[in-house]
């Protein structure tokens, strides 16, 4: 698990992770606030892929031409913050969904 946090980028994993936790705390002491927070993890997330897409084709122009498994990887690599920050982003729908009847 550790490891999938490293290849996302420490900057941009630890920002989603600070969010997660932001979801988290909302849910309970700012319900208004919850979908915004998941949002804004969703989008993080979505600008770390950005710019990891970046840095790989810049990789990628500078050496001239890469093997398929290296632009595979880097893909791969590339959607992982995306996909936490979606993780993000779905439970705080969830959390939103059981908080709701609280709010009103």
């Amino acid at each position: 698990m550790i490891e999938i946090f490293y290849m996302g980028g420490p900057l941009f994993m630890s920002i989603l992770t600070l969010l997660l936790i932001g979801v988290l705390i909302s849910a309970w002491k700012y319900p208004e606030w919850l979908k915004e927070v998941g949002l804004l993890a969703l989008a993080i997330g979505v600008l770390g892929q950005i710019i990891g897409l970046y840095s790989a084709f810049q990789f990628m122009e500078a050496s001239g031409g890469v093997s398929q498994e290296i632009m595979a990887g880097g893909l791969k690599v590339s959607s992982i913050t995306t996909a936490y920050g979606l993780i993000i982003y779905v439970i705080s729908l969830i959390l939103r969904i059981v908080v709701k009847p609280r709010v009103q």
